[in-house]
């Protein structure tokens, strides 16, 4: 087993860190953010969402939002892909604004499984998961807002097919000029549902034992590293949170450090932890997560409900690399140059979160422009 050698604690927020092969300018983080604006029709990103992007560029690393790797991992109206020319051409424009601007930017790589519609998939179809059990949930499509459907059951045979739509997502997202990749194994998605006992009923290679369940996550990442190299390569992990109707595990600490040591002795980049549920921040109840942390040789995101004291405190002592911050990047697109300068950070219009256009957006203000 790769156990994690200590690192000095970081002096503060805005020290630099090397993440696997990504030189980042400081430790604070963008992460996913779901914005649903990129161009109806192909899924492809626009000059709005670079726009969106390079405010926020100051960010020691972007992690993009949740892109779909295949048109049968779409789950929300809006949401950008990164598997057709169009989308390739589109994350282009995205990436090399940021470059430009001095930043460095990640693609997420997501498949949604059972949280979908057939309103949202190719000719209707039922969307998948590892096993046909209803999410209960609303998926808002163009005829409105949508009860969930039963999903269909992958069978074995198909499996191999969504590995290969990841490694053919990871080399459009390179191709496209990103960083880097980060694989979406949280928040109830495909990956998460194969992972837990509680959505995966298999009898399969892919079902039943630990090392069965986490199977399709690790060949998901191997075949990201086959594009990208690990130095490259990094994952989004949430054991405790029941984000989507995603029932936890059974044994969620055996589940998740058998996970962490199999990416640890493959060396990725970063291993990003959601630590607590989405639902109820910065709740760390029933997870260990220094202890997944002390497993993992790579860097350690935490992502939660931080604030910045509390981020500068965990880097302070060594309890985490490096923080992510999702809402407050939406509404301080400057947030780096806000904290350094102990500024009031804006609060964000959560109605506007995942509205069209530009409101919401793009027109939150950098700090002097808001003071003028």
């Amino acid at each position: 087993m790769t156990v994690r050698a200590p690192n000095p604690p970081a002096a503060t927020l805005h020290e630099p860190i090397r993440v696997g092969a990504i030189d980042c300018a400081n430790r604070i983080f963008m992460a996913p953010l779901t914005r649903c604006r990129s161009t109806p029709g192909s899924d492809a990103p626009n000059e709005l969402n670079a726009r969106y992007y390079v405010q926020r560029a100051s960010a020691g690393l972007i992690i993009s939002e949740a892109t779909q790797i295949s048109a049968q991992g779409k789950g929300y109206m809006g949401a950008p892909g990164v598997y057709s020319p169009a989308q390739r051409e589109g994350w282009k424009t995205v990436t090399a604004a940021v470059h430009a601007a001095g930043g460095k930017i990640v693609a997420q790589l997501w498949h949604v499984g059972r949280v979908s519609h057939p309103d949202l998939q190719v000719d209707g179809a039922l969307p998948v998961a590892p096993s046909a059990i209803n999410p209960g949930l609303f998926t808002t499509t163009a005829n409105g807002k949508q009860p969930s459907v039963t999903p269909r059951a992958l069978e074995t045979a198909e499996i191999p097919g969504i590995v290969e739509d990841y490694r053919h997502a990871a080399q459009i997202a390179k191709d496209a000029g990103f960083d880097g990749v980060e694989i979406h194994a949280a928040n109830g998605y495909l990956l998460e549902q194969f992972m837990r006992d509680a959505t995966n009923l298999r009898t399969d290679e892919y079902g039943g034992s630990i090392a069965n369940r986490i199977k399709l996550t690790l060949q998901v990442v191997d075949a990201a590293i086959s594009v990208w190299g690990a130095a490259r390569v990094g994952i989004r992990l949430s054991p405790i949170s029941r984000a989507n109707n995603c029932p936890l595990d059974s044994n969620t600490q055996a589940v998740y450090g058998a996970l962490v040591a199999q990416l640890s002795a493959r060396n990725i980049a970063f291993l990003h932890f959601i630590e607590g549920d989405t639902q109820i921040q910065h709740s760390h109840d029933g997870f260990d997560f220094a202890a997944a942390r002390a497993r993992f040789a790579g860097t350690y995101i935490a992502n939660n409900g931080y604030t910045p004291a509390m981020a500068q405190d965990a880097l302070a002592r060594g309890t985490v690399d490096a923080v992510a911050f999702g809402r407050a990047f939406i509404a301080n697109p400057d947030l780096p140059a806000r904290l350094r300068r102990g500024a009031p950070l804006a609060a964000y219009d959560p109605k506007t979160v995942y509205k069209s256009g530009e409101v919401g957006y793009t027109d939150y203000p950098a700090l002097d422009a808001a003071r003028a």
